[in-house]
């Protein structure tokens, strides 16, 4: 969340992030922020004074009865006791406001960086690079793809080709657990195992360590990366054990530096990790999610670091670059957009999503998003490290991406890539999948 020092001291600027953002009601919740942390400290200020009050009172009493002057000790003895009743109704206005303070802060979202562009929705954002010939930068166009050959009469989409050679069975999904958790077999269970393999090789080799974490959370964690409070309904909750399925790795790994104060030596901390992923996508419909394009189970690895404020733009372009070199070596026909302000996340200061293009269905596949949250989510951690030179603690910026999410990678391999004799496997995932192509 948003720090109190910068609603406080940057109040404007607060306000014109978040109507960038398009958040509704932006300077009345901002103003509401004001005025009850001024209710907070103003209670605290009044403790105080009282507190100190009283031990000046308590020293007396004890002057007074040394001197026999009981009746003048008893008397300040009874200030002190309506002190001391004064005090814990303070102390109860303080917690409240605490957490009326709290609540409303969890409420307000990150506030995007400067070279965020305007705009409220997907079409307002900025394609910034493609390996498409003749793409115009940022405009929403397509253009030729040197790809491999492929049956340009019979552009079969993904599900079809799922079908056609017994890899993805849909139905059997529907069957054992409902819509949008297919069944993966044989050689499709195949390629899913490869890619998870090369992801994070990749990973591996770009120095990041590999992490096993749990696919449930409990509520602080989701409250740490601000899944939590769930304003748009996407996560599965476990009711009796007030547990939370992970919509991403994201969330099990960064809190693993939930209150810790890091060293700075240390940083940037570079993790990496598989998990299946749950995301209930509610209001979800239509062509969209067709096949593989939108489901309730997935799988996805995701890179995570941890860093310091004035390193973390560098991480974020390093973690852009990753990602980028991963479709590069699938082969995929692919583009970056920065997100504008409307359509970004709520925790993210800055993202960029990576999309394919799939030939098949004439459109664009988002397989990525890589975000830099600035100090948002580590204020909600309380993540910090300890800077060197001042000896003091600072919040640490948090960063994630895929790298990548299975699904629509596997929708565009297999129908970017359907030949005559079938379809071709990347050369660079030939080593994982033991085949150059699916028959």
């Amino acid at each position: 969340m948003l720090t109190l020092k910068l609603i406080t001291e940057q109040t404007d600027l607060v306000i014109k992030g978040l109507e960038k953002k398009h958040f509704n009601g932006a300077k009345e919740a901002i103003e509401e922020v004001i005025a009850t942390d001024k209710k907070r400290r103003e209670a605290q200020t009044t403790l105080d004074q009282n507190l100190s009050e009283a031990k000046k009172l308590a020293a007396e009493i004890g002057g007074l009865m040394k001197q026999g002057k009981k009746e003048e000790a008893e008397v300040i003895k009874a200030k002190v006791s309506e002190l001391k009743e004064t005090n814990e109704a303070l102390k109860q206005q303080m917690e409240t406001a605490e957490k009326e303070l709290t609540a409303q802060l969890c409420q307000i979202p990150n506030i995007p960086y400067p070279e965020v562009p305007e705009g409220s929705c997907a079409e307002d954002n900025w394609v910034v690079k493609s390996n498409l010939k003749e793409c115009v930068i940022g405009k929403d166009t397509v253009g030729n793809w040197d790809a491999n050959p492929v049956i340009e009469t019979a552009k079969l989409p993904h599900w079809e080709l799922a079908k056609k050679y017994n890899l993805i069975d849909f139905d059997l999904g529907v069957k054992i657990s409902g819509a949008g958790f297919p069944v993966y077999r044989g050689k499709g269970a195949q390629l899913q195992r490869a890619l998870i393999n090369f992801f994070l090789a990749e990973a591996n080799k770009a120095g990041y360590e590999e992490i096993m974490p749990p696919t449930v959370v409990n509520a602080a964690s989701g409250y740490g990366t601000g899944q939590l409070p769930d304003k748009e309904g996407q996560m599965y909750h476990c009711n009796l054990d007030d547990l939370y399925l992970i919509p991403t790795a994201e969330v099990p790994v960064t809190n693993i530096y939930r209150d810790l104060i890091l060293d700075e030596k240390d940083l940037p901390i570079k993790n990496c990790a598989y998990t299946q992923c749950f995301r209930r996508e509610a209001g979800s419909y239509g062509k969209d999610v067709r096949g593989l394009n939108r489901l309730h189970e997935f799988s996805k690895i995701e890179i995570v670091r941890i860093d310091k404020p004035e390193h973390s733009a560098e991480s974020h372009k390093e973690m852009l670059a990753h990602v980028e070199g991963l479709l590069q070596k699938l082969e995929l026909p692919y583009r970056i957009l920065r997100l504008c302000g409307g359509d970004q996340s709520f925790t993210s200061a800055i993202c960029y999503d990576f999309e394919v293009y799939s030939e098949a269905q004439k459109r664009w596949l988002e397989v990525s998003s890589v975000s830099n949250f600035d100090t948002y989510q580590a204020n909600r951690l309380k993540c910090r490290y300890r800077n060197s030179e001042t000896k003091k603690t600072e919040l640490c910026h948090t960063l994630n991406g895929s790298a990548l999410a299975l699904p629509r990678i596997v929708a565009a391999i297999l129908e970017n890539n359907q030949t005559e004799e079938g379809i071709r496997i990347p050369a660079a995932l030939v080593p994982y999948m033991g085949c150059d192509i699916i028959k």
